[in-house]
Formats: structure tokens, C-alpha cells, sequence
């Protein structure tokens, strides 16, 4: 069988790939695909979710075994995980996280499944707009983000008044050392 998927951003509109690869291909080699057809390195702690019909993650697939897992909780590797043992119907969702700092994510529908046919590879079948950059530059971010009005008014509080605070701090009332095993 071919699963084919359909990958979108929120950040660019005209963004969609198409990816057709076969039901018994690994999420890592649709991980590479994934790659290839956005023109990302490969330098980031990626992974999958399959999400139920809102959006909601349920199952974790990741690039590399964390370990930290409960023995209690199913543990899904990349490399060792086949499309097909988490992904049965038309219509399932998946989120990518291609850059796990910023937490941003390609949302990713199995758009149809081809029955009869099988692929070698991956093959990117549609290809529209630029991906979103791969991350975020943290120096621009910052810059943008000092850039922002901070004045009396930020916290919405008009009547705010510096003199309004006690200069020497606050009182921890009754003197003495507040953190004295007494006082728990």
C-alpha cells in the first residue's frame, strides 16, 4: 500500500508538499522525505505525534530513544517504527516538530491510501510555496522582542505608581529567619 500525506503550515500559507511513500516505510525514512522536499538539515531533534481528530497528540514518535519513558508507557522510535503499525485510515493527523526549540510543527493529514501499489521511495508528488524557516534566529527574536513599549501602562494598570511599594521589600512579618524550622 502508498500512504499519501499532506503537509501544511500555520506560519505560511501557500506552504503544501505532498508526500507519497509506502505503508511499510519507517517514520525515519518519512522523516527524510520530509526533509528533503522542505530543504532542511538534518540538525534537529525532530519528532511525530499522531493526534486524534482536534489536533490533540496521543503518540509520540521520536528521532532517537529518550529513555525516560515510564516501562508503563509504549516508547516509538523513528527507525524502528513502521507507518503502518500507528497509521490504518484515511484522514489520520500527525504533527512534525521540526524545530523542538520553538516548538513549531508541519500539520501532516494521510490524505489517501493507495491499495495495490507499493514504492521503493519516498517521491514528493506536489510541491507548492516556500517552507517556513527551518528555526527561528534567537538574536532577531530578542532584538524584535526588546524593541517592545515597556512603560508604567504594560500591565495595564494606569493609576501604578512606584511610591506606592515599600522601599525596604517585603515584610515577612514577625522578624527573626523565615525559613527557621519552627515556622513549617
Amino acid at each position: 500500500m502508498v500512504y499519501k500525506f499532506r503537509i501544511i503550515s500555520d506560519e505560511v500559507d501557500d506552504f503544501l508538499r505532498e508526500i507519497k511513500i509506502d505503508s511499510d516505510a519507517s517514520f525515519y525514512e518519512l522523516h527524510e522525505a520530509i526533509l528533503k522536499c522542505t530543504g532542511y538539515k538534518d540538525d534537529q531533534m525532530t519528532s511525530f505525534f499522531v493526534c486524534d481528530d482536534d489536533w490533540e497528540k496521543q503518540t509520540e514518535i521520536t528521532l532517537e530513544d529518550m529513555g525516560g519513558g515510564s516501562s508503563e508507557e509504549d516508547t516509538y522510535i523513528m527507525r524502528e517504527t513502521r507507518l503502518s503499525e500507528l497509521l490504518e485510515e484515511e484522514k489520520q493527523k500527525m504533527l512534525y516538530v521540526f524545530d523542538p526549540l520553538s516548538e513549531r510543527v508541519f500539520f501532516i493529514e494521510l490524505s489517501e491510501i493507495i491499495t495495490g501499489k507499493d514504492l521503493d521511495k519516498a517521491v514528493c508528488s506536489r510541491k507548492e510555496g516556500m517552507p517556513p524557516a527551518q528555526t527561528i534566529d534567537f538574536d532577531q527574536q530578542m532584538n524584535t522582542n526588546a524593541a517592545l513599549d515597556l512603560d508604567e501602562n504594560f500591565y495595564g494598570d494606569q493609576e501604578f505608581d512606584m511610591e506606592d511599594f515599600d522601599p525596604e521589600g517585603f515584610d515577612m512579618g514577625g522578624g527573626g529567619n523565615p525559613y527557621d524550622e519552627d515556622r513549617y
